[in-house]
């Protein structure tokens, strides 16, 4: 055990270097300069450094008083890289998408590798948080750290902790426990030790390894259940039954459940995505992924099947779906976010779009120009709904007025079950 450094980490008034600030890297930083670190954040982007150093967050989990705080406690956020040489410890959390076949695509990895490659020095200790298929801190980040002729657990020290980030939720990013694994046991400890001025809570596990295959098991998890109540959804539909009734009274088992509801989809950038790393790196190994596979055959199969109960619900009220006007409540990946990008909404309405629907967008949280860019209108929260023959609830985010929109469109199909929640009592209401 390296015990000058885990020391150091323990005691000591070190420098944070963050590359990547974006949803992960900058509540990272931000929560460094609130524990009394010092905080060198580095981006690509001179734009969006520019904007943070004006004190203009682009995160919503980061409100601009807090970032302006942040600014006057210390912080520096640059697109030298040079400046993370000045770091004691350099997380990074970069992006790590699919590929067009739903491969990894570990470029923004392979590139932030390389940045340290090129700054990194004696006493550093190098973690990466983004999500990925086990291996790839030992495969990119270690060599990448190596190459310059430093000593692994003597000069330098090496690790992964998952990021756990969850946007639109009140945790902190200090409130959640961090898991953390070390190339070696040397490196994991040293890690633990920095973690540990980080959040409250740190749970050390035995390798980089380990610490990768946590994250995609808590996603992998959380894909598979969705996709066992979306397949659930569909077959109480046939049976006419209340999945939502259902899946509440299952719930009040004390034990051995855990309730998921249905959807139009998944959406995120982990939920989608992390398993099929998982999967990616299984068939390297010649090894089947089943429930992976299952699970994503399901949950992509959710918007066209959104789509048929849209059509089945407009039919029978005798509306056409080519030409007929219909409002999207909700558009982002998730309750109370901004983010749209890799929604199952933005799928349902461009199923609905080829088919011809004309589309309006009431999101309070998503800029409406991202909206009217596709070709949809956007509907501010006050604004007039009475020409629209449907409103599809896609995303229930807090802020809209669920009982007015009912009160105002004749048909309201609610694929979130908010009016069942709300406990708000309409007729014209039709629940997945």
């Amino acid at each position: 055990m390296s015990l000058k450094h885990t020391t150091f980490f323990q005691d000591e008034r070190w420098i944070a270097g963050v590359v990547g600030l974006g949803y992960v890297g900058l509540p990272l930083a931000v929560t460094a300069v609130e524990r009394g670190l010092g905080v060198v954040g580095f981006d690509i982007s001179q734009a969006r450094v520019d904007a943070l150093n004006a004190g203009r967050s682009h995160v919503e989990d980061v409100a601009d008083d807090e970032l302006a705080k942040a600014l006057a406690d210390g912080a520096e956020f640059t697109t030298d890289a040079s400046r993370l040489a000045e770091a004691d410890a350099i997380f990074i959390a970069v992006p790590s998408p699919l590929g067009r076949n739903r491969q990894p695509d570990t470029s923004y990895i392979e590139s932030a590798a390389e940045t340290i490659a090129s700054v990194v020095r004696p006493g550093q200790l190098v973690s990466l948080e983004s999500t990925t298929y086990p291996g790839t801190t030992e495969d990119i980040i270690l060599p990448a750290v190596l190459r310059g002729g430093l000593t692994l657990d003597e000069d330098v020290f090496v690790s992964f902790s998952p990021e756990r980030v969850d946007p639109g939720n009140v945790l902190q990013t200090g409130d959640i426990t961090k898991v953390v694994g070390g190339v070696t046991t040397v490196s994991g400890e040293v890690a633990a030790a920095a973690y540990g001025r980080l959040v409250d809570s740190v749970h050390l596990v035995s390798t980089a390894r380990a610490a990768e295959l946590t994250k995609l098991l808590e996603n992998t998890y959380r894909a598979v259940n969705i996709a066992l109540i979306n397949e659930l959804a569909q077959l109480a539909h046939a049976f006419d039954i209340d999945i939502w009734e259902v899946v509440d009274a299952a719930a009040t088992k004390p034990f051995g459940f855990q309730a998921f509801y249905p959807g139009p989809g998944v959406g995120g950038h982990c939920i989608p995505l992390d398993p099929q790393y998982l999967a990616w790196r299984a068939r390297e190994a010649k090894l089947p992924t089943r429930f992976i596979d299952l699970a994503e055959q399901t949950n992509l199969h959710m918007p066209d099947w959104v789509l048929d109960r849209i059509t089945e619900e407009l039919n029978s009220r005798s509306y056409p779906l080519f030409g007929t006007p219909i409002l999207a409540v909700g558009v982002a990946y998730k309750r109370n976010v901004a983010d749209e990008r890799e929604s199952p909404a933005l799928d349902v309405l461009a199923l609905l779009d080829k088919r011809g629907a004309h589309i309006g967008v009431l999101d309070p949280h998503v800029p409406p120009e991202r909206m009217t860019a596709r070709g949809y209108d956007a509907v501010p929260l006050d604004g007039s709904l009475g020409g629209y023959a449907m409103a599809v609830v896609l995303t229930d985010h807090d802020a809209i007025d669920y009982a007015r929109i009912a009160a105002e469109v004749d048909v309201v199909f609610d694929t979130r079950g908010v009016y069942r929640r709300l406990g708000i009592d309409a007729d014209n209401v039709v629940p997945l």
